[in-house]
């Protein structure tokens, strides 16, 4: 146990990134089953949704959970604090925007914060505004990522020399190996999404599952960065129209109705790859498996320990 099992309580210093409209009470439960943290996405889903999901994740698993709410993204932030306060959900993400107007209320009911950052800059802000812990989300990571473009391994360290708070390692981890790492580098965990996909409790659709299987390391792609407004995807026809049409030039306001949640469902939940895209990290070519949630986070932790005492064997010999 470490400050940011204790602090969640859980068993496995291994998060479930949030993932947006994609999300859904029966991964986030599995995670959380498990021993890791389960997190539900609030994405641009209205509060029935999402009260909706937090109720059937309740029902699915007595252990904790989190809501996810991507501030700049949901028009309804003040609403699904609202049903986190009303139903006791215990841990909150705050991702995509500035968090500190929503801290005081949280911590007031005794919700505990995540932030994720991109930056030291917004984590010191963060963390002197009264968050919990720091995920420091780098640039490997899939869908909505910081213009910033600094990589997760360059990133966990600075801000765990930075800060008091654990820090969580996101984006481009996908094992064992990868946990271990981001624990040397002086990261409390890690936070998985494209990981997941590939899980049999994840329902995403098929040809999303299959797509992440098929990747391989240079698979993805970035669209939005003409507007300062990156997304790491996975290629599907639509998507690559959508590049096309970046390339001709368009709007900021043309690029979010491009990208809402509307076309990511398509793809992701649906299967429409002519109508949607799919969201995926770098770490997308390192999976060629569709374990149970249960067997991943057992694999990630046995290969982690392995990682770990091999590399004290080494300096001790």
């Amino acid at each position: 146990m470490n400050k940011l099992t204790e602090t969640l309580g859980i068993k496995y210093p291994i998060i479930q990134g949030g993932m947006g409209n994609s999300s859904n009470a029966s991964l986030a439960a599995a995670v959380s089953n498990s021993g890791g943290l389960g997190m539900i996405g609030a994405g641009t889903m209205t509060p029935e949704r999402v009260e909706k999901m937090i109720l059937d994740t309740k029902r699915l698993t007595t252990e904790p959970f989190g809501v996810n709410i991507a501030i700049s993204v949901t028009p309804h932030v003040k609403e699904i604090v609202g049903l986190i306060l009303k139903h006791k959900v215990s841990v909150v993400s705050l991702s995509a925007g500035n968090p500190v107007p929503l801290i005081p209320l949280l911590k007031e009911h005794g919700v505990s914060i995540l932030s994720v950052v991109a930056s030291v800059k917004h984590a010191k802000k963060a963390e002197a505004a009264g968050v919990d812990i720091l995920v420091g989300e780098g640039y490997e990571a899939a869908g909505i990522n910081s213009h910033l473009e600094t990589t997760t391994f360059a990133l966990i360290p600075q801000l765990a020399q930075a800060s008091s708070l654990p820090v969580v390692a996101a984006g481009g981890i996908g094992d064992g190996r990868g946990l271990a790492a981001a624990i040397m580098l002086g990261a409390s965990g890690v936070q998985m999404g494209t990981r997941f996909i590939a899980t049999k409790e994840s329902t995403m659709h098929q040809n999303y599952i299959n797509s992440v299987l098929q990747s391989s390391d240079h698979g993805t792609m970035i669209v939005g960065r003409s507007v300062n407004k990156i997304r790491r995807v996975l290629p599907t026809p639509y998507l690559e129209d959508v590049i096309e049409r970046e390339g001709k030039g368009f709007t900021v306001d043309e690029y979010a109705r491009l990208t809402s949640e509307t076309h990511h469902v398509n793809a992701a939940v649906l299967g429409k790859f002519d109508e949607g895209f799919i969201n995926g990290g770098q770490i997308a070519g390192l999976i060629q498996d569709v374990p149970s949630v249960d067997e991943l986070l057992k694999r990630t932790m046995k290969e982690a320990k392995e990682c770990i005492s091999e590399t004290f064997f080494l300096f001790n010999q």
